[in-house]
């Protein structure tokens, strides 16, 4: 019987996939599964084979193998037997990518500890709530990062410097799991702001075997392939698909650690010559506007992308740069990935600006609020069919024709003005295609008349002032419609941003709702 990683061919997909078939893909079963053997330890039969290739922002290239992974991870697992660290305890890892951070990573799941990455840009207060919401018994990290962690009680922060290193390396190199398939093994949390804490989203063990399906038709990994996500794995697309999807495959996987920077991401794609490529959005637009892609020579075959719809301009930069279609991926924490676009499958037609067609075996519909099923081109919920009920995803969207699904934004997105309903995604999405726009951002505002009116927040080179609000405000309804136009624009340095690189609307809701009762 042929192996789901055979073909990359929609057809053979849906002819072959069944959920009992990803298990093929595992040592383990339904009762014992530990997700640090799955992805590492099973790897080492070659010494040197390479698990993780880290671009640095300071232009260093770090190879990791698995082997040293699957070393150091044992002995981090003893070194927390030894504190009294045992199964179900939390254990916070504030690192960038590293050797010391995969081996704690996967070091607290071989010792039946719930791993827990912690985003290495978070403050003080960021720190502080996710610590209190998971208690962890102890928390990794660097020095730098120290004092943010420090001082917060029942938690022991340790620094994984030489010394640390130094002391792990007296302790033994092997260590057997014993993890049943539904321990817990990893807490992740989303990127909301820090003074809103989303809940932790707990995965178990046997996570890593549902992961598969974004993995062979979400991101399209296959053997042989060489991965790259610059996602940071403290976030649900760095870590579930830009490092435990590829490594339980076996697959080498490549990441950045450090401020951003679009040039070193390109060079990186180019020296490693990257074949397979999932990233945000927010970083295709950062390799757009850095204006240095044509330096480069590419490699990539298949090409991803998730968080957030990315505009036309930036989806031609994709297509003259990489010659591959961009696939969009598309789902939440909460219920995984449920539409994709099938990379590297020939016979399968990816409609730019679409989120694709659901990954086999699984039923959506975009539905009206009174839950009948949206006519195509009719907007409405995405919703997913699980046990026996639709489970809401909180996003507006619309299908076509063809059952190919498109985004509508965030249903708080919506902009209702006059009785018309507007969408923030397609607003921006035609601002981006003007020359000057950098970046913009859409909201719904007050109006006393129509009730709410568009407000687009700009980023631009250009100066900004009336004549170039007027210019905008023509160019998107010329492109829309009339009534479909901020009427309000405002010129600023920067947009703010989730700590995984979206555009936070809320953040300006937020500021704009603080300044409504001054103006009025």
């Amino acid at each position: 019987m042929k192996m789901l990683t055979d073909s990359t061919a929609y057809g053979f997909a849906q002819a072959n996939f069944s959920l009992d078939r990803l298990w093929d893909f595992f040592d383990g079963d339904r009762a014992s599964l530990n997700i640090a053997h799955e992805c590492i330890d099973r790897h080492t039969t070659d010494d040197l084979r390479v698990a993780v290739r880290v671009a640095h922002a300071d232009g260093r290239d770090e190879a990791i193998t698995f082997r040293e992974i699957a070393l150091l991870s044992s002995q981090f697992a003893h070194w927390l037997e030894a504190r009294g660290i045992g199964p179900g305890d939390r254990v916070a890892i504030m690192l960038d990518p590293s050797l010391a951070f995969y081996a704690a990573m996967f070091g607290a799941m071989k010792r039946g500890a719930i791993a827990v990455p912690l985003f290495t840009l978070f403050g003080p207060e960021g720190v502080r709530l996710r610590v209190a919401d998971c208690m962890p018994r102890v928390l990794l990290t660097n020095a730098e990062k120290a004092g943010t962690a420090a001082g917060i009680p029942g938690v022991e922060v340790m620094v994984a410097d030489e010394a640390w290193l130094a002391e792990l390396g007296a302790l033994p190199t092997a260590w057997q799991v014993s993890t049943r398939a539904d321990d817990m093994a990893l807490f992740q949390y989303t990127s909301g702001t820090t003074r809103e804490l989303p809940a932790a989203v707990k995965h178990t063990h046997r996570a890593v075997v549902v992961l598969m399906m974004a993995a062979l038709y979400g991101t399209g990994i296959r053997p042989g392939d060489e991965f790259f996500c610059p996602s940071s794995p403290a976030w649900g697309h760095g870590l579930a698909h830009g490092t435990l999807a590829p490594l339980a495959l076996g697959v080498t996987t490549g990441t950045y650690a450090g401020k951003f920077d679009a040039v070193r991401l390109m060079r990186a794609l180019q020296d490693y010559r990257i074949t397979n490529l999932s990233a945000a959005a927010t970083h295709y637009r950062m390799m757009r506007t850095s204006g240095r892609a044509s330096d480069l020579r590419f490699a990539i075959r298949k090409l991803s992308y998730t968080g957030e719809p990315i505009d036309g301009e930036t989806l031609r930069f994709i297509d003259e740069t990489f010659g591959v279609p961009a696939c969009s991926m598309y789902g939440t924490t909460e219920v995984g990935v449920v539409l994709v676009n099938y990379p590297g499958a020939t016979d399968f037609l990816v409609k730019p600006g679409s989120l694709g067609k659901p990954v086999p075996g699984l039923r959506l519909e975009v539905q009206a609020p009174d839950g009948r099923p949206c006519a195509p081109g009719e907007m409405g919920e995405i919703k997913v069919w699980r046990r026996g009920e639709w489970v809401p995803t909180k996003d507006l969207g619309r299908i076509d024709e063809d059952g190919y699904f498109y985004h509508g934004g965030r249903a708080d997105d919506v902009i209702i003005s006059a009785g018309w309903t507007m969408s923030a995604v397609e607003i921006e999405d035609v601002l981006l295609k003007h020359a000057d726009v950098r970046e913009a951002a859409a909201i719904g505002v007050p109006d006393s008349v129509r009730g709410q009116v568009v407000k687009a927040f700009i980023v631009s080179n250009r100066p900004g002032d009336e004549a170039f609000a007027r210019e905008l405000q023509d160019f998107t309804r010329a492109r829309l419609s009339q009534h479909e136009y901020p009427r309000q624009v405002a010129f600023v340095a920067e947009l703010p941003k989730t700590p995984a690189g979206k555009i936070n609307r809320k953040v300006l809701r937020d500021a704009e709702a603080a300044r409504a009762p001054t103006a009025a």
